[in-house]
């Protein structure tokens, strides 16, 4: 069965003695490693400072804390996500209130988002899902107008581009996942990316107890709430090999993404996800929309291919839907959306398997 997701893993004698001189190096927490791919994961940004963390919710919670959000606040997000994009906002004990999507793409609507927005909103949180780059610039417009700062969870989106640049470079927060099954992974791990540096100096103190690492113990003085969320330096040195290979990794994702998009083009019972312009999609999935989903589930897997949905919608969890919405283009595309294999393990004779399986129907 060929997987919907697999683990990209650097060849045995390129990360093995990287990861061996950190393990016996005697140093094996947050040390110089960290340091050294953070700054190498800004280099691949192209702005803003990184802060590593032990995984993508600890960066979503920080950059909650940062943007200012507290108890009794709103935060306005999308239900068509992993949990994780929303359990962080309770994290901070404020509430979910839910925008419609965009039908053509499945990520939040702008449209909807000015609509949600009332006295209670302090932060808007947005997906690329699937690794599709959200509608930056509108997005971008309203947060502006209304003062209210954007997190961008960018966890399917390492690579995605608007106007040339990648995701981390539009919105004051961006978060990153670094998990077993992502483009890059450090085994666990994430990373938030900063625009401001004064927000980047507060954020490494609540990634750390509070405590500042430039001084000692004993000269430290806590005064606000910090947690444990670091990175360490196995998990970094894992991290850096990833890095000397990832554009060619995400490439793949990208160069299999884009033949799909042309050979499932205007096949009767399916739909392609149409990209805003001037955007690059880094297909961490294959996203279609398709008529009788389940039969084609079971057509795809009969035949050796993983189909799926994968995420089931926020709003269907008790705990993450305080605010019950109408929501008719989630609704649309939820019962469609489906996923197929998309990566670095798919081959070429496998796209056109798919492809011709696609077209005799289901």
């Amino acid at each position: 069965m060929l997987p919907l997701i697999k683990t990209y893993i650097p060849p045995r004698d390129i990360l093995m003695p990287k990861l061996e001189e950190v393990l016996y190096s005697g140093y094996i927490a947050q040390g110089d490693v960290v340091e050294n791919f953070e700054r190498k994961f800004e280099e691949f940004i192209g702005s803003g400072h990184t802060l590593s963390l032990n995984s993508g919710t600890a960066a979503l919670h920080i950059a909650l804390i940062l943007a200012g959000v507290k108890e009794g606040d709103e935060v306005i997000s999308t239900a068509m996500t992993a949990e994780p994009t929303n359990v962080a906002i309770k994290m901070v004990g404020a509430k979910v209130r839910w925008a419609d999507v965009d039908y053509e793409t499945g990520n939040i609507s702008p449209k909807a988002i000015k609509n949600a927005i009332n006295s209670k909103t302090k932060a808007i949180i947005v997906v690329d899902y699937a690794g599709t780059s959200v509608d930056v610039k509108n997005i971008q417009e309203i947060s502006k107008k209304y003062s209210i700062p954007v997190i961008e969870d960018a966890a399917h989106a390492l690579g995605t581009t608007y106007n040339g640049k990648k995701s981390g470079n539009h919105f004051p927060f961006t978060v990153f996942s670094f998990q077993a099954i992502k483009h890059l992974t450090t085994v666990d791990g994430g990373a938030l990316q900063i625009q401001d540096k004064e927000l980047y100096e507060k954020a490494k103190l609540i990634r750390w107890f509070g405590l500042d690492k430039k001084l000692s113990r004993l000269d430290n003085d806590i005064q606000f709430q910090g947690y444990k969320y670091h990175m360490n330096n196995v998990n970094a040195a894992i991290g850096l090999v990833q890095l000397e290979n990832i554009q060619n990794i995400l490439q793949k994702y990208i160069t299999i993404g884009k033949y799909l998009d042309v050979e499932l083009n205007g096949i009767p019972g399916v739909e392609t996800v149409i990209h805003y312009p001037n955007t690059e999609s880094s297909y961490w999935l294959y996203t279609l929309k398709v008529d009788r989903r389940e039969d084609f589930i079971k057509m795809m897997t009969d035949n050796g291919f993983m189909a799926s949905e994968i995420h089931k919608r926020n709003d269907w969890h008790t705990y993450l839907n305080d605010y019950p919405s109408e929501m008719p283009n989630l609704d649309k595309f939820y019962s469609k959306l489906v996923h197929i294999p998309c990566g670095w393990w798919v081959t070429e004779e496998d796209c056109d398997k798919m492809v011709e399986l696609i077209k005799q129907g289901w």
